[in-house]
């Protein structure tokens, strides 16, 4: 089974590409805080780089930005890539299914809330009778 859950602070704003086809995909990274202090009382935290697909990588960009308290659901990828120079790299990280946007913007918004674009489809969630 390969399913994570997270929640933490995003450490830099969103960054959205589009692939070729036109796809979107944002990249971020979120600082989790771990579950116990040092020695000398201060948390740690792990950075963990996060991937978004879709239409949530959109709202991701759009309403997301750095020092924001979201959570994500996902899975976790490991892949490798050779570099110029010919060295072999790997990377960890989570491709998210699903963002939820915990707190209020600075602006005192809270910003569109965020679900997997790959269940809602093209559903006008207005339109729906509940």
């Amino acid at each position: 089974m390969n399913h994570v859950v997270l929640i933490g602070r995003l450490a830099r704003d969103p960054e959205l590409r589009y692939t070729p086809k036109g796809v979107p995909v944002a990249t971020f990274t979120l600082a989790v805080d771990r579950q116990y202090k040092t020695q000398t009382g201060e948390r740690e935290a792990d950075f963990v780089p996060i991937v978004v697909w879709k239409k949530s990588a959109e709202n991701c960009a759009n309403y997301l930005g750095k020092g924001r308290l979201c959570a994500v659901e996902g899975r976790l990828q490991v892949r490798s890539y050779e570099t110029k120079d010919g060295e072999r790299r790997w990377i960890t990280e989570v491709v998210a299914s699903s963002v939820q946007f915990l707190d209020w913007a600075k602006d005192g918004t809270r910003g569109q809330p965020e679900t997997a674009a790959e269940d809602v489809g093209d559903i006008n969630l207005d339109d729906l009778p509940f």
